[in-house]
């Protein structure tokens, strides 16, 4: 069963009218109500949670490049303390407080209405979007070296093209086969980088990893890349409804995750710095299948190679797996026309895909670093309306049921946020202006888009419903700290 209802309105229908949905039970998502597809279970939910955040080391090494040794490791150990540990935790708490597709979207529409909830939808999808852009690139970029011909030219759009509609194909057969395709595609990724840890052992020179020059370090690199290498966490609260028990194992998988992240950074760099001499100018991208051909011989250097493109395909499904669902949940709340929710056979977001897929096809022309600061100056928009809810839901509805709740107060909550804000207002500032000026005509675009979407819903030109097995979003039921309704 389902109502209309227009994007500006799919928040404001009282609690006893059309909708009384709940959650009904710890573990038990609205989607699981209307959609017969085999859940994702922990194993594969964790790593696809790696391929949405990282993937493995291929990418940091722009780090050593625009910092040094030093700096670099640092940056991976201190890093996920003051971001990626805050955002896994706000994401394993909201995404338990409101276990269904259309995540971070949902947080922020019900704490801060309709509009914000989505413009967080707009920025995070268009951030996602041309971030997946990036792995076909790195995918040839890998390769070229092999096979020049991959370098440019009509070979290399053919090939971009190829890779998109195979991989896009893989998402629409199912969730389930993504996830434990990212798990074989996990286990050849990590693989060669233990093997090269071990093969470098005799060559360390532990004084490689202490080399600094701060007034030769490229901030605005340094952080970008430190930053595209560690966020995302919250992407998979778009796939929420798709989860076995979301209400345990996101946060288990989310746990996980962040170890197996940050150790597939520091040891690979804490190898690759500590057993060959420094040359700054050298690390760039790709850079990790020189260091290995040095250390162990260009057997080794051939697996990063593949191991390298493989994890740009792992990366690329869950991105995709997370873009298109966020799509399906927007249109299950009524923000999107409902052909949007529309599920194929095997109860992939069909319409969601292909958006996903053309999107990716139109911003594979732009370069990595353009790429990498675009994507992070509307992720850090986003991420700060998560926070917002985050606190704010904390301070109106506190006991509102919350199956995993971060072992804080108020204040402790207030505060968790303050160093993550702080990095994205430096990150901000250290944009260029290129990147800001299409950035903020990104966001533009999400302003106007909102009422014309209304305007498009008043007309009757396309239909827009809200499902029925959802919660509306109000909490009128406070008193109430078993139920969410909200």
């Amino acid at each position: 069963m389902k109502f209309g209802t227009s994007p500006a309105r799919q928040v404001s229908v009282a609690m006893g009218e059309l909708n009384r949905a709940e959650y009904v039970s710890v573990g038990e998502s609205p989607s699981s109500l209307v959609n017969n597809a085999k859940k994702v279970s922990v194993l594969p939910l964790v790593f696809l949670i790696f391929y949405e955040v990282s993937g493995g080391p291929f990418g940091v090494e722009d780090s050593v490049g625009a910092a040094g040794p030093l700096l670099a490791l640092l940056g991976f150990l201190v890093f996920p303390l003051i971001w990626s540990i805050p955002e896994a935790l706000i994401t394993a708490e909201m995404g338990t407080m409101f276990p269904e597709n259309g995540g971070y979207v949902v947080w922020v529409s019900s704490a801060l209405g309709p509009f914000w909830g989505f413009q967080q939808g707009w920025m995070k999808w268009l951030s996602g979007v041309i971030d997946n852009a990036l792995y076909p690139v790195l995918f040839l970029d890998y390769l070229k070296s092999e096979i020049p011909a991959l370098g440019g030219g009509l070979p290399r759009v053919a090939a971009v093209l190829a890779l998109t509609v195979v991989l896009t194909y893989m998402n629409y057969r199912g969730l389930t086969i993504v996830g434990w395709v990212a798990v074989i595609l996990g286990v050849f990724s990590i693989l060669p980088f233990a093997v090269m840890g071990l093969v470098s052992i005799p060559k360390l020179r532990p004084s490689r990893w202490l080399v600094v020059n701060l007034k030769d370090v490229d901030w605005n690199l340094y952080l970008n890349t430190l930053f595209w290498n560690l966020n995302y966490w919250d992407s998979i609260s778009t796939l929420a409804g798709e989860v076995e028990n979301p209400n345990k194992t996101l946060p288990k998988a989310l746990f996980y995750a962040l170890i197996l992240v940050v150790l597939g950074y520091f040891f690979p760099l804490l190898s690759g710095t500590g057993a060959i001499p420094l040359n700054r100018d050298l690390w760039t991208d790709g850079y990790f299948s020189d260091v290995a051909k040095i250390i162990g011989g260009a057997w080794l250097s051939w697996w990063i190679t593949g191991a390298a493109a493989m994890s740009n395909m792992g990366m690329f499904v869950a991105e995709m797996s997370s873009d298109s669902f966020q799509l399906l949940g927007m249109a299950e709340r009524g923000m999107l026309p409902e052909f949007f929710g529309k599920r194929s056979r095997h109860g992939t977001p069909l319409i969601g895909i292909l958006f996903s897929a053309s999107g990716v096809v139109l911003l594979s022309w732009l370069s990595f670093q353009e790429i990498i600061a675009a994507e992070n100056f509307l992720y850090c928009f986003g991420t700060i309306l998560e926070f917002l809810a985050f606190i704010k839901l904390r301070i109106k509805h506190p006991t509102a049921s919350r199956p995993y709740k971060i072992p804080v107060g108020t204040v402790g909550s207030i505060l968790m946020c303050i160093p993550p804000t702080i990095l994205i207002c430096v990150v901000l500032a250290l944009s260029t202006v290129k990147v800001v000026i299409v950035s903020l005509a990104a966001v533009a675009v999400g302003l106007l888009l909102h009422p014309g979407l209304g305007y498009v819903e008043k007309k009757r030109w396309l239909k827009f419903s809200v499902s029925a097995d959802l919660p509306d979003l109000h909490f009128a039921n406070r008193d109430r700290p078993d139920t969410l309704v909200y």
